[in-house]
């Protein structure tokens, strides 16, 4: 089984995968899977408080993976050693939880995950960098080149694709209080010419459907079920 949901900002909204608000996980195990759409908070400080957010998931029946959002200590999360997990390269921040790097195409039970996190804060000015800010929250150059090879090679056609933020159109209709950047204005690039079933993105803290292909989670837990190819 694979479920995904939307940002889980550790410790403000992790309450939503408690046995309570997700009784589906008392049936998991740790070869089913919650994907987390960004702004998973549980790299952060280093805190005593994370320490005990990480090891609670840790005992979930389920393995946890996320994307990053623009939320997120980017120094401490690029300090993970790179992994190779699921075809892909991957961080691994516990036992059982992962961080799906940028630009990857995954592949998981059965089924082909387009990966790719980030997101503009709208409130930088806010903020400070190094501190609750990483220029890293934009895709480097790099970056978007290894989704775009590996988009062609997976013949520019998989199964769901998981981000942070949404394509540029998309976005608009969703809010007009967030501008589009060079990573929304990428994913309207890529979104006209990828091959899909469905589109995940967290970041604007709204369950919504749009033309059934776009689906903006926060609270909802969403199933997948697996297949065989």
């Amino acid at each position: 089984m694979i479920y995904i949901t939307g940002d889980t900002h550790i410790p403000v909204d992790i309450s939503k995968l408690n046995t309570k608000n997700f009784p589906s996980s008392k049936d998991m195990t740790k070869e089913d899977f919650l994907i987390i759409c960004g702004d998973f908070g549980g790299v952060w400080d280093n805190s005593k408080e994370e320490k005990y957010w990480l090891k609670w998931l840790e005992q979930k029946n389920f393995t946890t993976l996320f994307i990053d959002g623009n939320h997120e200590n980017f120094d401490m999360l690029n300090s993970f050693d790179e992994e190779e997990l699921f075809g892909g390269k991957v961080h691994k921040v516990s036992e059982g939880i992962y961080h799906l790097i940028r630009g990857y195409v995954y592949e998981i039970d059965g089924w082909s995950f387009f990966a790719f996190g980030g997101a503009s804060s709208h409130d930088i000015h806010l903020r400070t960098e190094g501190v609750n800010y990483w220029k890293e929250e934009l895709p480097s150059e790099e970056e978007i080149k290894r989704a775009y090879d590996n988009l062609g090679k997976s013949g520019w056609n998989v199964d769901y694709v998981i981000t942070h933020c949404a394509p540029t159109s998309v976005q608009k209709i969703i809010s007009s209080g967030y501008e589009e950047n060079i990573l929304t204005d990428e994913f309207e690039n890529i979104s006209k010419r990828l091959g899909f079933e469905k589109w995940f993105f967290g970041h604007y803290h709204r369950d919504i459907d749009i033309d059934g292909r776009f689906i903006g989670v926060f609270d909802k837990i969403i199933k997948i079920d697996s297949k065989t190819k």
